[in-house]
């Protein structure tokens, strides 16, 4: 019997300006114990010295360096698009913040591995906890609702749950899916970058979150991403609208379901915030935002980022 071939791994890490978190995020990821065949890191546009101490601590790392910050969803584009390039069969990807446990990796491919009937699973996701241990609520992904008895059996049979979306914090997806469902939406620069990615990627698929996976999301603070955002509420509103406007990530029952969630997010976000008037003029300015037009084509953002990329490579660990 022909010895089956182990799937060929690539972590996308997106940095800026955290450059001593990075080092600690790239050392765990270098020293799994099944480590990624190949490792990039995007620099959007840092300016803390991020990319000399990535090529002298991690020569081995392909570093991609963006002349201009495109934000968390321009540096996931860039770098799944770099990824694609060498033809993987799986793609790991997460913040510069985030730091796998040493069996992370090998926890997914596990579950991944495990004989089952049809397809694997298109996306699976780790157990995201805070620097005390808890489940962090930034990093909690969707479960699926409504999942049939037979989708919540099979997950189950792998220690696993069915999700609908998840956070670009450790995540492991199918290149060949990837390629056909395209890449992230690089114009929605922060904010449901990573939930209109991943929804567009599950529908129609399986997706799990994998609880033997366990990645160390080291935020500032501990809580979610509605906490007083300020200013930065613009992207939540706006991204939102583009998200429900168009019909890829989401079908109709789910928007309306999504729809409804956001709102009694806005209004917890509202009613638990500390300066109401810069909330609601971002929610004014992102709302006119989303209804006016879409988001620029992905490739049209990387073009005028000044992307430099390196030539392909063998392994990156």
């Amino acid at each position: 019997m022909t010895k089956p071939v182990p799937p060929w791994v690539t972590a996308v890490v997106v940095t800026w300006n955290r450059r001593e978190l990075l080092l600690e995020s790239l050392a765990a990821v270098t020293s799994q114990t099944r480590p990624p065949d190949t490792v990039i890191v995007v620099d959007n546009a840092s300016t803390d010295g991020t990319a000399d101490a990535v090529q002298a601590k991690f020569p081995a790392v392909r570093l991609a360096a963006l002349a201009r910050n495109t934000g968390g969803a321009g540096g996931f584009a860039a770098g799944i698009e770099l990824a694609l390039g060498g033809m993987p069969d799986l793609i790991w990807l997460m913040d510069d913040d985030t730091v796998p446990e040493p069996d992370a990796l090998a926890a997914l491919l596990a579950v991944r591995e495990q004989p089952r009937p049809g397809p694997p699973p298109v996306l699976l996701a780790s157990r995201v906890v805070w620097t005390d241990g808890r489940a962090h609520p930034m990093n909690t992904p969707r479960v699926k609702p409504l999942a049939t008895k037979a989708e919540r059996a099979a997950a189950a049979a792998a220690g696993c749950v069915p999700i609908r979306s998840a956070s670009f914090v450790s995540i492991l997806v199918d290149a060949a899916q990837t390629r056909q469902r395209g890449l992230p939406q690089a114009d929605y620069f922060l904010w449901n970058d990573d939930f209109e990615f991943t929804s567009r990627l599950i529908r129609g698929n399986v997706a799990w979150l994998c609880p033997a996976s366990v990645v160390v999301h080291k935020t500032a603070t501990f809580g979610s991403t509605n906490v007083d955002p300020g200013e930065r509420f613009f992207y939540e509103v706006r991204n939102k609208v583009w998200m429900l406007r168009t019909s890829a990530p989401l079908n109709p029952v789910e928007r309306a379901l999504y729809g409804g969630s956001t709102l009694r997010r806005w209004v917890r976000t509202f009613a638990g915030s500390s300066d109401r008037r810069v909330l609601r003029a971002a929610f004014v300015k992102g709302m006119a935002a989303g209804l006016r037009s879409g988001p620029r084509r992905t490739e049209d953002v990387l073009s005028r980022a000044g992307r430099e990329l390196p030539p392909a490579s063998g392994t990156g660990t």
